[in-house]
This record gives structure tokens, C-alpha cells and sequence, in this order.
């Protein structure tokens, strides 16, 4: 399976108009623009995919055959390779996660936060799924460029 989502989101940079449309489209909340990046149908269960939003990697990780999916950033802070997308998911405990695929790592799907040293923890976003398409939260900062 291709792990590339097929993505029109671009940094503002590659087409500045194409994306302030795509984010005009979107629907506005109090904290942020909900984004349509894709189909829940084009993420199979139990795996990852990245996605290209605004010129970040974001895994998107759907747990199960419903439509529980996660939002994390794709770049592993261990190996500082982009590959999140490409983990083992899994469950800890309870705890929904997907392990690294480089040195094994685990995270946590809902907080980001590394199983195996709590001291790190990756960026997370809101996500949501309506009308089969997903969707994630992104924050007014980093819709300026501004990406923490």
C-alpha cells in the first residue's frame, strides 16, 4: 500500500491561493480550521499514512475497521526519520499506540507521548470524521506558518 496520501495541500509557498482555498472551504471552529485531508475509506485499518498538510508530515493512524483515527507528526524524534506512518500499531494496556519502525519506540496516539521515555512526545492534532472524510484540527499559529 502506498502510504502517501494523494494530497492538494501544499505550504503556502508552492501555491498560496490553491491553499487559502482549500482552508476557505474548510469549516471554521473557535480554535482553528477543520481540514478535509482525506477519505477514511483511503486509510486501511490498523495502519498509517502520511499526509501533507501545509508543508507537514502528519501520520494519520486509523485504528480498526470503525473510524477512530489518530493525528501525530510523521518524523521520529529518535532517528529524526519521517516514517511514524509506517509503525506497528498497536494497543499497550489499553493505551492506543504505534511503535517506530526504526528503533521500536512506542507512542501514545492519543498524547504523543513516547511509552518508552515520557520525556518526549510528538506533536498530536484533533482529528474528526464526517461524511466518511477525515479531518484535522489545525491551530490559528500554524496556519500562519508559525509550526510549534
Amino acid at each position: 500500500m502506498n502510504d502517501q496520501l494523494p494530497t492538494n495541500h501544499r505550504p503556502p509557498s508552492a501555491d498560496p491561493e490553491e491553499f487559502q482555498d482549500s482552508i476557505a472551504q474548510s469549516s471554521a471552529d473557535a480554535e482553528g480550521f477543520w481540514l478535509d485531508v482525506t477519505a477514511l475509506d483511503e486509510l486501511e485499518p490498523d495502519t498509517g499514512a502520511c499526509a501533507l498538510v501545509d508543508g507537514m508530515q502528519i501520520a494519520l493512524i486509523r485504528v480498526g475497521d470503525g473510524d477512530t483515527v489518530y493525528a501525530i507528526a510523521n518524523k521520529d524524534p529518535f532517528s529524526d526519520a519521517y516514517v511514524l506512518s509506517r509503525g506497528i500499531v498497536g494497543d499497550a494496556g489499553g493505551v492506543p499506540k504505534i511503535a517506530s519502525p526504526m528503533f521500536k519506540q512506542s507512542f501514545d496516539l492519543r498524547t504523543g507521548i513516547c511509552l518508552d521515555d515520557p520525556s518526549v512526545q510528538l506533536p498530536t492534532w484533533p482529528v474528526r470524521v464526517r461524511g466518511g472524510r477525515v479531518e484535522i484540527l489545525l491551530q490559528a499559529a500554524v496556519l500562519q506558518g508559525v509550526a510549534a
